[in-house]
C-alpha cells in the first residue's frame, strides 16, 4: 500500500469521518486487567508473548513463522540504517509534511522530509497493559526497547486506526489531559527520540512522526497526562496521541519505549521509580512481566553497557565467548566484538557475528549429529525434523563481559518453524551483532541505567 502523505493526512482532517474500530473481547482480561506491586516502590506489569494464548493483542494462529522471520529481516535492517545514520532501502517512506500547519488544516507552503525509520515492530513484540489519563483506563501497548517515544490510538483517529484490542484513548474523557505547544523542550526533544523532526500546527500544537522499519507509521499530536500502573499514577507524562497510525502494529493500542532517551517511559519515571526497568520474557506456553524501578541486585550476574557513538539510545554489550557442551566454539576471542551487539526485546533471532554464527552452527549440528537434519527454512540454516521440545540440544552458553552469562536451554537454542521442523534460532549478522528475545525468554534481564550495566538471572518467569 502506498504511504499516505501528510498533506492529505491534514486535508482529510478536515473532512474525514473517523475509522470505526470495533471494540474487541479480551478472553483472558481477568489475567492482565490489575497491575501490581514488585518490590517496594517499583511497578510491576504482566507481559505476554505475541503468540500467548492469553496475550491481549496475541497475532494470529495461523500466522506461518516465514513472516515472523519477514518482519525480524525488516527489523534488522532498520537497526543497520540507524547505525550507518542512512535511511534503509526498504522501510524508508517519504512523508509530505508542512512547514507550520500540519494536522488541523491544508497549507500552500510544504516541504517534503523523508522520514527515516526506527525500529521495526513485526510480530515479535511483548505485549502489557499501561493506565492512561484521568480516570485511568488500560490500554493494551507494545514494550520496545529499541523505541524511545510511547504513543497510542487516540480518538477521534481522524485518518486512520488499525484495528485494536478495546476501546481506542478518547482525550476528552481525561480531565488531566494537554496538548503540548511547539515550543517546549519536549517538542524539541522529538527528532531524537523519533528520529524525524517535529511539526508545528497552525494552533501551536507540537506535531510527532514515528515511522517503523516495516513502514508502519504513526503521526499525531505531542500530549500530556497522568500514567498509571495500578494504584499508583505518574502526572505530566509525555506521549504520541496518534491521528493516523498505519502498519502492522497488531491489535495494540500503540508502544511503550524503554530506550535511552528524555522521551522514553523509563527516563521520565526515573525521578520517581529510579532510572531501572527489568523483564523476563515468557515463551507462549507462561507468564512474564515488566517491571520498572528497584530490583534485588543480589540474583543477577553483570555485564557493562558499552558505549557508543553509533546510537545512543540503544542498549550494548559485548559478546565475550560461546561454549557448545561445555567446549569453546573455534573461533578467536576478537571475532565476538568484530561488531557492535545491542540487546534487544523486539528481535526475535539472535543475530552473531559471521564467523561465530558459522563455528556455532557447525558445534551444534555436530552434538546432534543422531537427529535427522532438515532443509533450511528461510534465512535459518541448520535445521532438524522435530519439536525443539522433544529433541535432546546440547547445552549452550553465551558468555558476557564482566561475568554474565545465559545459559541457554533447548527452548532458546531452538525455535519450531512449522509443526514438524525446528531449527537454530541463530543467523550472521552483516553491521551489527543483536541479542534476541528468544535467548532472552525465562530470563530475568535487568537494564540498570544508572550504574550502567544489564544482569541476567535463570527462572525469572512462571
Amino acid at each position: 500500500m502506498a504511504p499516505l502523505p501528510l498533506l492529505l493526512a491534514a486535508f482529510s482532517l478536515l473532512f474525514a469521518v473517523a475509522t470505526p474500530i470495533r471494540d474487541i473481547t479480551d478472553a483472558c482480561s481477568s489475567q492482565v486487567q490489575d497491575f501490581e506491586h514488585l518490590n517496594g516502590s517499583a511497578m510491576h506489569l504482566p507481559l505476554h508473548h505475541p503468540r500467548g494464548p492469553c496475550s491481549p493483542a496475541a497475532v494470529p494462529s495461523d500466522l506461518p513463522f516465514s513472516a515472523v522471520l519477514t518482519h525480524d529481516a525488516a527489523r534488522i535492517a532498520s537497526f543497520a540504517a540507524r547505525l550507518a545514520k542512512t535511511p534503509s532501502s526498504s522501510a524508508a517512506r517519504p512523508i509530505t509534511t508542512t512547514s507550520a500547519t500540519s494536522l488541523d488544516r491544508p497549507d500552500s507552503s510544504l516541504a517534503s522530509v523523508p522520514l527515516t525509520p526506527g525500529t521495526s515492530f513485526g510480530v515479535g513484540n511483548y505485549v502489557t497493559r499501561m493506565g492512561l489519563g484521568t480516570p485511568a483506563k488500560p490500554y493494551v501497548m507494545v514494550v520496545d526497547t529499541g523505541s524511545s517515544l510511547t504513543w497510542l490510538q487516540c480518538s477521534p483517529c481522524r485518518i486512520s486506526c488499525h484495528r485494536q484490542s478495546g476501546p481506542v484513548f478518547d482525550p476528552k474523557t481525561s480531565s488531566s489531559y494537554s496538548s503540548v505547544s511547539c515550543s517546549t523542550p519536549q517538542c524539541t526533544d522529538l527528532s531524537t527520540a523519533t528520529l524525524n523532526p517535529a511539526a508545528c500546527s497552525s494552533s501551536d500544537v507540537c506535531i510527532y512522526q514515528a515511522s517503523y522499519g516495516d513502514s508502519s507509521f504513526s503521526v499525531g499530536y505531542l500530549s500530556k497526562d497522568t500514567v498509571s500502573f495500578g494504584s499508583n499514577s505518574v502526572p505530566n507524562f509525555y506521549y504520541g496521541c496518534g491521528q493516523d497510525n498505519e502498519g502492522l502494529f497488531g491489535r495494540s493500542a500503540g508502544l511503550i519505549g524503554l530506550a535511552r532517551n528524555k522521551l522514553s517511559l523509563l527516563y521520565q519515571l526515573a525521578p520517581t521509580l529510579g532510572y531501572s526497568f527489568s523483564y523476563c520474557l515468557p515463551s507462549s506456553s507462561s507468564s512474564g512481566y515488566l517491571s520498572i524501578g528497584s530490583y534485588n541486585p543480589g540474583q543477577y550476574s553483570y555485564t557493562p553497557m558499552v558505549a557508543s557513538n553509533l546510537d545512543d539510545s540503544l542498549y550494548f554489550i559485548k559478546l565475550a565467548g560461546m561454549t557448545v557442551a561445555g567446549k569453546p566454539l573455534s573461533v578467536s576471542s576478537s571475532e565476538y566484538s568484530s561488531l557492535p551487539t545491542i540487546i534487544d526485546s523486539g528481535t526475535v533471532i539472535t543475530r552473531l557475528p559471521t564467523s561465530v554464527y558459522t563455528a556455532l552452527s557447525k558445534a551444534v549440528a555436530g552434538a546432534m549429529k543422531g537427529t535427522k537434519r532438515a532443509d533450511a527454512y528461510s534465512i535459518l540454516d541448520t535445521c532438524f525434523i522435530g519439536q525443539a521440545s522433544q529433541l535432546r540440544a546440547p547445552a549452550v552458553t553465551m558468555d558476557f563481559a564482566g561475568g554474565a552469562s545465559l545459559k541457554l536451554k533447548a527452548q532458546n537454542l531452538l525455535v519450531d518453524v512449522d509443526s514438524s521442523t525446528t531449527c537454530l534460532a541463530f543467523a550472521p549478522a552483516r553491521s551489527a551483532a543483536i541479542i534476541g528475545n528468544t535467548q532472552q525468554q525465562s530470563f530475568s534481564v535487568v537494564y540498570d541505567v544508572k550504574s550502567n550495566k544489564i544482569g541476567f538471572a535463570a527462572g525469572g518467569c512462571k
